[in-house]
């Protein structure tokens, strides 16, 4: 029996865990590989601050590991709502805690919560609102930062076409830094995406190293926006680019052949975003 299926015999108590070979233990060290958190609709994630903000977000807590030897007041209360959540609570040592993170010096609590996509019929973007479209997205720190920097700029959310990478993955959630529990996230196939798209009556901007303007020129201002990105090392595909009003390009002045794909995400959010950011000359005019 899974984890998950444990969990919802004994819920809502506390439990002191010694031993790596315990059942439960090992499902959750199986949420590494993508398999298991597909077949248990659940992920990992780390550290007091990311599990408080997935709590105050509303997010399913199933389990929760607290390290024994580091129980404060603010963990004693991540495990006092755990409990009311109707979560459990582990009480393990920090080598149990090691092997579960893979880390030689783990943070104090780690969490094991239920996925959450948005579906895709459901996003109906307003004026003002900028979503973030990424095509076949491989790198898991690339799309975690992407996430952050989603939720810095105010955006709204993120669609995840085709064969992207899991936004689940430990390396994703902990590339987030706690974000990934702040901005709606919703995956389609391709051919679903573009469906989807005929009815979006905004403005629909992808990158492209042959687009025909600078990302600057057009106005992003008041209408939805939706951006659209392409994987790092291909670019957006050739239906995906054929569906976009405007291709832009970012200006290189060096030799690199391109961006990294988190770090052109932000310039393009940032632009999307800029009536939200003015600067000093634009509040002076």
């Amino acid at each position: 029996m899974s984890e998950a299926g444990r969990e919802k015999r004994a819920p809502g108590r506390v439990k002191a865990v010694t031993s790596l070979s315990n059942p439960i233990i090992k499902d959750i060290r199986a949420l590494w590989l993508k398999k298991h958190r597909d077949r248990d609709r659940a992920f990992i994630a780390e550290g007091a601050e990311a599990i408080r903000q997935a709590l105050d977000a509303g997010w399913t807590i199933r389990t929760l590991l607290c390290a024994t030897a580091e129980r404060d007041a603010v963990m004693e209360k991540i495990a006092a709502r755990t409990i009311a959540a109707g979560g459990l609570v582990l009480e393990v040592g920090n080598k149990i805690l090691s092997t579960v993170a893979h880390r030689e010096n783990p943070q104090g609590l780690v969490g094991v919560f239920e996925q959450r996509y948005q579906p895709l019929d459901s996003i109906r973007p307003a004026r003002g609102d900028v979503w973030l479209a990424l095509d076949r997205v491989r790198d898991p720190g690339n799309l975690g930062t992407i996430i952050r920097t989603v939720d810095a700029v105010g955006a709204k959310g993120i669609i995840l076409v085709g064969a992207c990478v899991d936004p689940f993955s430990v390396e994703a959630v902990r590339a987030t830094m706690g974000s990934l529990f702040s901005i709606p996230i919703a995956r389609a196939e391709e051919s679903a995406f573009l469906s989807w798209r005929r009815s979006f009556s905004g403005l629909t901007v992808g990158t492209h190293m042959e687009g025909a303007e600078d990302f600057r020129v057009p106005d992003y201002a008041a209408q939805p926006v939706l951006l659209l990105m392409g994987n790092e090392k291909h670019g957006l595909s050739e239906p995906l680019s054929h569906n976009c009003d405007r291709l832009v390009r970012i200006p290189q002045a060096g030799k690199a052949e391109s961006l990294n794909l988190a770090v052109a995400a932000g310039i393009m959010l940032y632009e999307a975003r800029r009536a939200v950011f003015p600067t000093e000359v634009d509040r002076a005019s």
